[in-house]
């Protein structure tokens, strides 16, 4: 319609400050399309939009920052968001080219926030996000607002306890805050605004069936769907293992994404990620490309910790002979309250390595232990003859000790200040803390929401111990990924391995 062509035509003006080469795309749609009295979709548009689209989403749209450059942040906020452009002016044609941007939703608190208080939010946000370029930069950076007051919130000399723990943050920064007028502001704005009519649409009542929370529909992939479409250009050597998609060079990114930082994988190391690929896809250089992919991911060089091997010769603990005869437990604290939990209980199946990660409000005691245990854990797996922990007080304790006596169950105890007795539980402790900093370092209070998927990707990947997945070891069979695997998903059986 033309509305929309409008629209299209308005961002076309824009861009070409960035994007040189949209100046020669003189083609159709342009503004004689809206002058006629009947608006007419011509093939020839048709084609001149699709070129259009395709030089929107493609280099050069973002320019690569140069720390020996001044840097010039463009920030805003409205009702429902906060947005900002990180810019710099190059040596070429002296106008400024967009580095990042910045669009991030306000939380029901944060949008309560005077307008005052908002835009000085912005700034906070921005300043955070893009700390790694602007703390300790070699020039003096600008930050450009349409909010005149906050030129003097580094000079005031009263301000409410928010303001002055943002005042303090801004000292690491060597920044000068000007006002920039709200017509010249365009570009934060609009990234400022980009939850308005979703927000908007929130708050209508919906009518259905299942309650809110509730989501019914097949888990679906839609990698699987670019890997068949870039099948159809590029049909590949038509050789190689049976069932298992060939990946064209074009997609390889989106599979290798995919496997490696989707819900399903939460980061997981390169022989877990080449795993996890191998289930449905291959190519001739997966191994290498899954390597440096893996070894250039930012989130795990940001949050994982390299793991060295231990001092002196290891002491394994006897091989349990069946699932879940053997336990071991453990307890991480010192976590953000998040839905109300700040404690995580790890309960780990020594024989097939199968974990359960239970969130907590606190420590609980000794009886809230053992309760828990048979809520979460035994009513499903049943009764164990072995359970090891740590010293804690919880598994010190008499009413412990009495506990484990009465179902059958002995008590391991760890030797002091030596973890690796526990070996297994550090060891599923240490897994969880690392992909979970790498799932919610930019929220950290959202980690109880994350825990599931953290626990389903721990247990549905392979481990070096027994060479196959907690869940494989435990039921026979991994679970699908694509509802093309349920007719291949069948338990061995028994006569298989007579």
């Amino acid at each position: 319609d033309q509305e929309t062509t409008a629209a299209i035509l308005g961002v076309r003006q824009l861009l070409p400050t960035f994007h040189p080469e949209l100046q020669s795309c003189g083609c159709p749609p342009n503004r004689s399309h809206l002058s006629a009295r009947s608006f007419v979709w011509t093939p020839e548009a048709e084609l001149a939009f699709r070129d259009l689209k395709n030089r929107f989403t493609t280099a050069p749209v973002l320019s690569q920052p140069d720390p020996s450059r001044q840097f010039v942040v463009e920030v805003d906020a409205s009702d429902v968001g906060a947005g900002a452009v990180l810019s710099q002016r190059t040596a070429e044609d002296g106008k400024l080219h967009p580095c990042a941007f910045l669009s991030r939703r306000l939380s029901p608190a944060e949008a309560n926030y005077d307008v005052g208080n908002r835009e000085l939010l912005a700034v906070k946000l921005t300043l955070e996000e893009w700390r790694h370029w602007l703390e300790g930069a070699e020039h003096p950076f600008v930050v450009w607002t349409d909010h005149k007051n906050l030129e003097y919130v580094r000079t005031a000399k009263r301000l409410n306890s928010r303001q002055a723990r943002w005042a303090l943050f801004f000292e690491r920064f060597n920044f000068t805050l000007s006002y920039r007028p709200g017509s010249r502001n365009v570009k934060p704005d609009a990234l400022s605004r980009a939850f308005t009519e979703e927000r908007e649409d929130a708050d209508a009542p919906v009518d259905t069936i299942v309650p809110e929370g509730r989501v019914i529909g097949a888990v679906l992939w839609k990698v699987e769907e670019d890997v068949l479409a870039a099948l159809r250009t590029d049909p590949g050597p038509g050789s190689g293992p049976p069932d298992r998609l060939f990946v064209p060079d074009t997609v390889r990114p989106t599979v290798l994404q995919w496997a490696h930082a989707s819900r399903l994988t939460c980061h997981p190391d390169t022989a877990r990620t080449m795993s996890f690929l191998r289930r449905r896809f291959w190519w001739p250089s997966m191994g290498k490309d899954t390597l440096q992919y893996v070894a250039a991911c930012p989130t795990c060089s940001r949050n994982k910790g390299s793991n060295r091997p231990s001092a002196g010769l290891l002491r394994p603990l006897p091989t349990p002979r069946r699932p879940w005869s053997h336990l071991a437990l453990d307890f991480v604290t010192g976590l953000p309250a998040s839905e109300g939990n700040t404690v995580i209980l790890t309960v780990v199946d020594r024989f097939s390595k199968f974990t359960h990660f239970l969130p907590l409000p606190k420590l609980p005691t000794a009886k809230e232990t053992a309760s828990l245990l048979v809520r979460e854990v035994f009513r499903i797996h049943g009764l164990p003859c072995d359970v090891v922990s740590d010293r804690g007080p919880q598994f010190t304790s008499a009413v412990w000790k009495a506990f484990c006596t009465a179902i059958g169950a002995t008590v391991s105890l760890s030797s002091g200040f030596h973890p690796q007795t526990n070996g297994q539980a550090e060891r599923a402790n240490q897994k969880l803390e690392a992909t979970l900093r790498c799932l919610v370092s930019t929220n950290l209070t959202s980690w109880a929401a994350q825990l599931p998927w953290v626990e389903y990707a721990h247990n549905t990947l392979p481990t070096a111990a027994t060479g196959m997945s907690p869940f494989q070891c435990l039921y026979g069979y991994q679970p699908p990924l694509f509802p093309s695997h349920e007719k291949d998903l069948a338990v061995p059986s028994v006569q298989h391995h007579i």
